[in-house]
């Protein structure tokens, strides 16, 4: 009895300790909505939560305690012994019969918080159903609106598992309960079922019966989502056999689910067991059996013709997915006339092609700005900014606090001192110093700017590395940055965090992050403030978790020197009928909103620049007071938005396919294309800033080329546009099918077969250096195209500083390597003629070296080669004797 008071007792505990836990969690996040200013967000998700997991939970309480009651109520012969466990001990089934009711209902009640959590899970399904909305576009099989699978099914499976679990769980229930008090009885000789049990039981079969035919009639809806042919969605067969057979089921199957409840009910056993096996045989003659004779006899003989249609519905719903159709096809009809004058027009375009990669740039910022052990460089991010005057695309990275790398890991520290990174390293993607380090337009701490662009609030108190709180405004001065005379405090001046004003709120957040430091610390007054959720990531999702955020924030300076995070966020489902589904389901996904974040207060504001995606739609519906319109947006900010990579990248992956909109093309795979790999890699979308055909002025692009599959040369590019009012649109150039345009595999294979270029690199790999090649960037200009590989240098060990030693240029049957990018143009352009009507200013671009010129650069060149000689670097004296060689056959012309 003493040790059953004892379990009891550390249950009561248990569920005590778990309940002021949530109410903690519910409290302090109430705080946060406060701060943030989204507490409608909040309470409408709370409303549905609470709703959802309360009538959920009262449902099936409801329903056991009834079923528990009859169970309870009726009375048995008796029957000495109920369980015996050898000589050892005898429960007497009196002693378990006065256990059966109480245990009983404490299992129902168990059963009901269960559920009631399950439904509380599902109170987005539910605000979707109430919030839905009419897409206008029907599926081509069922005639549904496209809002019936996106708004209406997610809630309809949920109902549909909920009512099957609940008969189940309770007749289970109380068939123990008739166990345990003599109404079924088990014997060597098998099972005695008193006949008010198997009437009890006979109804729960026939309501069961109910949960299954509506599982049949949503299957008929799945098929559209899920499919067996050779494509997504409903084939030939599926339509044919598979729809009709659950149709037939979901109206077979509760006449069935009766007439077995008539058998249990009259003792009928033969006629109990009939409706189930014939259901079984209907389902696996019309389900499993007959669809494969179908498909194997008459649709794979057939098979174009017959699933042309259906082929057709997977087209035409994959593109709406992935919202491929707003793609605009044009061709492109490449040549290879570019001179000098294109170039020279081009400027713009040559001065923002970017020869930095993320990962050296990144261990090069690290070492050359990191300042201190305790800063990091986490990513490199890539954005447009008018610097002096010029549109320039540049490189950036936030310096942010590492809290694993402090000198002194304590609470003080961690929480009260070092609270914040400093600022941020910035520089355009091009230019290099003549030590082949990247150039900066801001740097160092405090920041430095060597350009009109002002950062004037550096610090960054929420970003990507965040730790889970900190305390500002206490009587600890911040750590704000170190000076080779002292290090320089700060106080917290924004309006961030949740203010520390009672002895009960340092009592909650102590409970809230397990400590008591909080609570007991005498440096925080009643101005201090704590602030919590300070990742990014976690901070937009505890606001709006019901979308999907990018991995790949990124960094802008506003106009008012304060540093703002702008993160990407997608809308996502897996219920669109024929569409093809990614890895993990998602067969519709749009960038509806763009989420921006204040680095040093926080502020969160979530602008919609997708007004049309059906989904954010429902959601504006659902939180009206969540959601701005992009034109809302400052203009500082809105001029750095941009089309996501990772969105272009899966965009990519399916246009790839879905470009074909012929179902004849599609099945036979005429013209699929893919995205071409380097190595093991396949290329990523890369940002730049080009002038697109017919367009007046460069802007800021994502590009990503294409090569026909399994084949290496180009097949087409795909761009999406950032500025302006032209954000979002996608274009598709198309190359030529009856000529070899260069892939960047072949290209890649031509520089590496360049006996000069290839000599070089072994010589470098001899001298013990690191040689790291860069990615390869296709860029069109004019009719043409450019290949562009840099070629950085680092020690081999770990701590090597990498350096953009060479620029690979390839265009035609031209291959070229040299120390700058303006070099390497000039070899390959700077004898080219421009053809009549060229502009004049680009003239002189095109006239030969006189012999004067040219001997005075041989000249030059062996000077350098004798120096590179002296120096023991016979690299670059091979390097240079190669330029020499080169200038003596002009001379010699």
């Amino acid at each position: 009895m003493v040790k059953h008071r004892f379990i009891l007792v550390a249950a009561i505990v248990v569920v005590v300790i778990s309940l002021l836990s949530s109410l903690l969690a519910f409290y302090t996040d109430w705080l946060f909505f406060l701060e943030t200013g989204f507490a409608s967000v909040f309470t409408t998700t709370l409303a549905a939560k609470v709703g959802a997991g309360l009538v959920s939970g009262l449902i099936l309480l409801v329903f056991a305690l009834v079923n528990l009651h009859y169970a309870n109520r009726a009375t048995f012969s008796p029957r000495n012994v109920f369980f015996e466990g050898g000589n050892i001990y005898r429960i007497q089934r009196d002693e378990a019969a006065r256990l059966a009711a109480p245990l009983s209902i404490l299992a129902a009640v168990v059963l009901a918080l269960m559920v009631g959590r399950w439904g509380a899970w599902q109170w987005q399904s539910i605000l979707l159903f109430l919030n839905g909305v009419t897409v206008g576009t029907s599926d081509p099989v069922m005639g549904k609106d496209l809002g019936f699978y996106l708004f209406s099914m997610p809630l309809l499976e949920f109902l549909k598992g909920f009512a099957g679990f609940m008969v189940l769980a309770v007749a289970l229930l109380s068939a123990g309960v008739y166990y345990v008090r003599g109404g079924i009885i088990v014997t060597e000789g098998g099972a005695t079922i008193d006949p008010r049990v198997r009437k009890h039981l006979a109804v729960l079969v026939g309501i069961f019966s109910l949960t299954v035919a509506a599982g049949f009639y949503l299957d008929g809806y799945r098929l559209l989502l899920s499919g067996n042919s050779g494509f997504p969605g409903a084939g030939y067969a599926d339509v044919n056999a598979r729809l009709l057979t659950y149709r037939i089921l979901a109206a077979v199957t509760p006449v069935a689910g009766i007439i077995l409840a008539a058998g249990l009910w009259k003792g009928n056993w033969r006629l109990a067991l009939l409706p189930p096996v014939l259901v079984a045989a209907v389902y696996g003659i019309g389900i499993m059996a007959y669809p494969v004779l179908l498909q194997k006899f008459k649709v794979a003989p057939n098979e174009l013709a017959l699933e042309t249609p259906y082929i057709e519905n997977s087209i035409k719903f994959t593109r709406f997915g992935y919202d491929l159709d707003k793609i605009e096809t044009i061709p492109f009809d490449a040549d290879l006339k570019l001179t000098a004058a294109d170039i020279a027009s081009n400027d713009a375009t040559i001065r923002n092609i970017r020869l930095w990669d993320h990962a050296p740039l990144l261990k090069t910022y690290s070492q050359l700005q990191q300042i201190r052990t305790y800063y990091k460089f986490s990513d490199v991010d890539n954005d447009r900014y008018l610097v002096n005057g010029q549109y320039t695309q540049v490189m950036l990275s936030p310096r942010e606090l590492s809290y694993n790398d402090l000198p002194s890991r304590n609470w003080i520290n961690e929480r009260l001192i070092f609270t914040h990174g400093n600022g941020l390293t910035f520089g355009p993607v091009s230019r290099i110093s003549k030590e082949g380090l990247p150039e900066f337009f801001v740097k160092d701490i405090p920041a430095v700017s060597l350009a009109d662009i002002t950062v004037k609030r550096p610090e960054i108190y929420y970003g990507e590395l965040s730790n889970e709180y900190v305390i500002v405004k206490t009587k600890v001065p911040e750590f704000s940055y170190p000076t080779a005379t002292g290090n320089i405090n700060t106080t917290y001046g924004g309006k961030g965090g949740v203010p520390l004003d009672s002895v009960l709120r340092k009592a909650l957040f102590a409970a809230r992050f397990r400590t008591e430091k909080i609570l007991l610390s005498s440096d925080i007054t009643r101005e201090s403030r704590i602030l919590y959720y300070r990742s990014i990531g976690e901070r937009v999702k505890a606001v709006a978790p019901f979308l999907r955020f990018d991995g790949d924030p990124y960094l802008v300076v506003a106009d008012d020197g304060t540093l703002k995070w702008i993160i990407d966020a997608y809308t996502t489902s897996d219920r669109l009928p024929y569409a093809k589904p990614l890895k993990g389901g998602v067969n519709y996904m749009r960038n509806p909103v763009k989420a921006v974040v204040d680095a040093y207060d926080g502020t969160l504001d979530f602008y919609v620049s997708d007004p049309g995606d059906v989904m954010i739609k429902v959601y504006g519906r659902i939180f009206p007071k969540l959601f701005k319109p992009l034109s809302a947006m400052p203009d500082d900010l809105r001029r750095h938005i941009r089309y996501p990579h990772q969105f272009l990248q899966v965009q990519a992956a399916m246009f790839a396919t879905y470009h074909m909109t012929d179902p004849k093309v599609f099945y036979n795979k005429e013209n699929l294309w893919e995205i071409p790999a380097l190595g093991e890699e396949r290329m990523e979308p890369y940002y730049t800033i080009m002038k697109l055909p017919g367009e007046k002025k460069e802007e800021y692009i994502l590009l990503l080329p294409f090569t026909p599959s399994k084949r290496d040369n180009l097949a087409a590019w795909l761009t999406a546009r950032c500025d302006g009012e032209n954000y979002g649109k996608l274009l598709a150039y198309t190359f030529p099918r009856d000529r070899l345009i260069y892939g960047p595999k072949q290209v890649d294979a031509r520089i590496n077969q360049d006996s000069q270029i290839s000599q070089q690199l072994t010589l470098w790999s001899q001298r013990g250096s690191q040689v790291i090649r860069g990615s390869m960037l296709v860029i069109p200009i004019e009719k043409s195209l450019l290949y562009v590989q840099p070629l950085f240098l680092a020690a081999a060990d770990k701590a090597g500083l990498p350096e953009l030693r060479r620029v690979i240029v390839a265009f035609g049957d031209e291959v070229v390597m040299e120390e700058t990018l303006e070099l390497a143009l000039q070899r390959i352009f700077g004898g080219r003629k421009a053809p009549a009507g060229v502009a004049a200013a680009a003239a002189p671009e095109a006239r030969p070296a006189s012999s004067a010129e040219l001997a005075r650069e041989a000249m030059a060149i062996f000077e350098r080669a004798t120096n590179l000689q002296r120096q023991g670097d016979w690299a670059g004296y091979g390097e240079e004797l190669r330029k020499l060689q080169q200038v003596l056959k002009q001379l010699a012309r």
